[in-house]
């Protein structure tokens, strides 16, 4: 796995909207914030656009990241917001000079098709972080947690256990993301790797069923058979149908995970919550799960 050159003070931080529409003001905090840690702000040219739901046609949205990707004076491309719309463009996109000098893109939720697509096509690693409009609704740790990423420091995490864990130690490379889009990924030359690595996965605004259903189609293409260790987010505004599924997301996700003895780690703070640290995908971690204490996770350089 390649990885992109750390950040100094003085580079410079591109952003652009590869799914749903954003405004100024809502990411006005975080390009400040950025700016007084050193960094210079450009913005791509569409940013603001407008396109039904979208930040401006697919062609747009496409045109600004490909400007940035091939500009060889960004060293590292945020991604404004998620919602819906990468998966739309991510065909569109030429990826040759990124290759050739790769710099570090940064987002979650929809942006999990651009972190699978690069650490999967291009043996590139990605961060799964928070951005510029989510920056306003999380904490600070989860700001540093990106900054330390961005400059090569990579932070060591500790959280909370979980009844449900299952128990062990492990390392392996780093990938996953939204569990959505991965989903809708399976089959495609997007789809992630899973092979004795660690999959992480979150998500928000889901039925319990439809949980079931997208951990279940990963287990049935295989997805779950070869992990090296499972690592849960945070899935947030989880909805039932009136008569009740009867299990909880942990529970599904446990149940369908049962014949396999990898390690399986809940309650890390990534994902659509107020806690939403930084992941270096594709990169090599290491995590020791127990049932009554601390849970740690470490990530290499």
């Amino acid at each position: 796995m390649i990885i992109p050159p750390y950040l100094n003070a003085g580079d410079t931080i591109g952003i652009v909207a590869p799914a749903r529409k954003v405004t100024r003001n809502e990411i006005e905090f975080a390009i400040r914030w950025w700016e007084e840690k050193g960094f210079r702000i450009v913005l791509g040219k569409n940013l603001f656009n407008e396109h039904y739901h979208y930040a401006g046609t697919d062609m747009e949205r496409a045109e600004d990241l490909q400007n940035m990707l091939d500009d060889s004076s960004i060293n590292a491309i945020f991604c404004a917001r998620g919602g819906y719309g990468t998966m739309r463009i991510i065909d569109k996109l030429e990826f040759l000079s990124f290759i050739i000098e790769p710099k570090w893109i940064c987002g979650f939720s929809d942006i999990t098709t651009l972190h699978s697509h690069i650490n999967k096509v291009c043996d590139i690693a990605t961060i799964h972080s928070t951005m510029p409009f989510t920056m306003t609704q999380t904490n600070l740790q989860n700001l540093e947690t990106l900054f330390q990423t961005l400059i090569g420091q990579p932070p060591v995490y500790e959280f909370k256990s979980h009844p449900l864990n299952r128990p062990g130690s492990f390392s392996g490379q780093l990938t996953g993301g939204n569990l959505s889009i991965l989903y809708a990924l399976s089959k495609s030359v997007s789809e992630m790797d899973t092979t004795h690595k660690i999959l992480f996965i979150e998500d928000t605004d889901e039925y319990l069923y439809h949980i079931d259903r997208m951990i279940l189609q990963l287990k049935r293409a295989g997805k779950l058979e070869k992990l090296a260790g499972l690592l849960v987010g945070s899935f947030t505004k989880i909805k039932d149908n009136d008569i009740g599924f009867g299990y909880s997301y942990e529970q599904i996700i446990r149940e369908q995970c049962e014949e396999y003895d990898f390690p399986i780690a809940f309650n890390f703070p990534a994902g659509h919550g107020e806690q939403n640290v930084a992941l270096k995908m594709g990169t090599k971690c290491s995590l020791e799960v127990g049932i009554d204490f601390t849970v740690y996770l470490s990530a290499t350089n």
